[in-house]
C-alpha cells in the first residue's frame, strides 16, 4: 500500500518518456518481432498499472513479470494480452497461474511432471516457456538430453499444456566485450537443435541485446530497463545516436528546516561530521527508509542548480546538506531529475553508491508517492 500521499518527497514518473521510449525500440525491431514490456518490481519502482496502461497505450504485444502476484494484479487492472512470468513459480500453483492465463517460465522436467497432475485435477492448460541456461548460471536447461526430455514430455500432455516459448538470458549483453555474449548465444543455437516444432515466440533479446545486437534472433523482444530510459549499461557502452531514450524517473523533496550551526557543531547519528566554521544546514524529508540508503552520504543533490552535499549520516525519515548559503523552507531539492537547468541522473547516484541504476531505482520505498505526467 502506498501512503504518504501528503509528504513533500515524491517520485514522478513521466509515461511520455515510457511511450517515446517504447516508440524508438519499435523502429529498430523487425517487423515480425512482437515486444514484451518488462514490468516486474512495480515496474522498476515507476508503478506496476501505470506503467502497464501506458504501455499498452504505447502498442506493446504483451509483459513480462517475475512473480505470480504481480501477474494477477495485472489481469485484475484489466490487461488482457499475453503476461510472462520469468521467475520460477511453485508446481502447486499451476492450476492458480491457468485461471489468469498467465505464462510461466520452466527450467527443469520435476515442475512440469508434478504440474500436470495439478492441472489434470482442474481441467486446466498452462502456457509454459522452457527457459534454456546458456550461461547466466539462474534457470534454465543446460544440455540437450534434459531439453529433449521436457519438449517429449509437452507432447505427451497437451491437454494440460501449450508450449508457448522458448528463451534465454544474457548476462553480458551490455559489455563491450562480446566474447562471452557469443559463447551464450551458440549456446542458445546448440540447444535449439532438438527443439522439432518451434513454439509461437523465441525469444533471446533483452533491453542490452536488442540494442548491441539487433541480429541476436528470435520474435520477441523483452524491454525492460531501456523502456525507463536508462542506459543498460550504465557509463560501460555510450547508446548509439539512433537511441534517444528518456529517463522517465525523477526524485523531489523540499527543505522543512533551515539552520546555522558553528564550528564544532556535529550533524546527526555517530557524530560523523563536524562543522569546521559557520555553515548554514538544511533537511531534507528522506531517509533510508524511502530508499536512499545511508551510503549515499557525501553525495550531492540539487538545490537552485547548486550541488549540496550530504552531511552526517543519513536518518531512516531525514537527512542534512550543506547548503552556500541561507535558504528559505519550501526550496526544492532534487535528487533525481532536473533542477535550475542542472541535472541529477540514477546513474549519478549509483556510481556514488558503487552500484548500478536499476538498485537505485528499485530502492525507492513504497511510501514515496508517485505522481504521474503524460508529457
Amino acid at each position: 500500500m502506498i501512503i504518504g500521499r501528503h509528504r513533500n518527497t515524491y517520485a514522478e514518473i513521466d509515461l511520455g518518456a515510457i511511450k517515446h521510449n517504447i516508440q524508438i525500440e519499435r523502429k529498430h525491431m523487425e517487423k515480425d518481432q512482437a515486444l514484451f514490456a518488462v514490468v516486474k518490481a512495480d515496474a522498476y519502482s515507476h508503478g506496476l498499472i501505470p506503467v502497464a496502461v501506458a504501455a499498452q497505450e504505447a502498442g506493446v504485444d504483451g509483459y513480462c513479470v517475475a512473480l505470480i502476484d504481480e501477474g494477477v494484479a495485472l489481469r485484475e487492472a484489466g490487461i488482457t494480452k499475453p503476461i510472462l512470468i520469468l521467475g520460477v513459480t511453485p508446481a502447486e500453483q499451476a492450476a492458480y497461474m491457468a485461471k489468469y492465463n498467465l505464462s510461466t517460465a520452466v527450467g527443469d522436467l520435476d515442475f512440469l511432471k508434478e504440474a500436470q497432475v495439478k492441472l489434470a485435477q482442474k481441467h486446466a492448460q498452462l502456457k509454459v516457456h522452457l527457459a534454456l541456461d546458456t550461461g547466466m548460471g539462474r534457470i534454465g536447461f543446460r544440455n540437450q538430453t534434459d531439453l529433449k526430455a521436457a519438449l517429449d514430455f509437452l507432447k505427451e500432455y497437451p491437454e494440460q499444456f501449450d508450449f508457448e516459448g522458448i528463451f534465454t538470458h544474457f548476462s553480458t549483453a551490455d559489455s563491450a566485450d562480446s566474447t562471452y555474449f557469443e559463447r551464450q548465444l551458440h549456446k542458445f543455437h546448440d540447444l535449439m537443435t532438438v527443439v522439432e516444432q518451434r513454439p509461437k515466440y523465441v525469444h533471446v533479446a533483452n533491453s542490452a541485446a536488442s540494442i548491441w545486437h539487433r541480429q541476436c534472433g528470435g520474435n520477441l523482444v523483452r524491454l525492460g530497463i531501456g523502456m525507463y530510459g536508462l542506459n543498460p549499461s550504465g557509463k560501460e557502452v555510450a547508446l548509439p545516436a539512433d537511441m534517444q531514450i528518456k529517463p522517465a524517473f525523477a526524485l523531489e523533496s523540499e527543505l522543512v528546516a533551515v539552520k546555522k550551526v558553528h564550528p564544532g557543531d556535529s550533524i546527526s547519528y555517530g557524530i560523523t561530521y563536524t562543522a569546521e566554521k559557520d555553515e548554514w544546514i538544511g533537511t531534507v524529508p528522506m531517509g533510508y527508509a524511502d530508499g536512499w540508503l545511508r551510503r549515499m552520504q557525501g553525495s550531492t543533490v540539487l538545490v537552485d542548480g547548486q550541488e549540496c552535499e550530504i552531511v552526517g549520516r543519513i536518518c531512516m525519515d531525514q537527512f542534512m546538506i550543506r547548503l552556500p548559503h541561507e535558504m528559505p523552507i519550501g526550496k526544492r531539492v532534487t535528487l533525481i531529475g532536473e533542477n535550475h537547468g542542472k541535472i541529477k541522473t540514477a546513474q549519478d547516484a549509483a556510481d556514488y553508491a558503487g552500484t548500478i541504476h536499476y538498485e537505485i531505482v528499485c530502492s525507492i520505498a513504497q511510501r514515496v508517492p508517485r505522481f504521474y505526467k503524460s508529457n
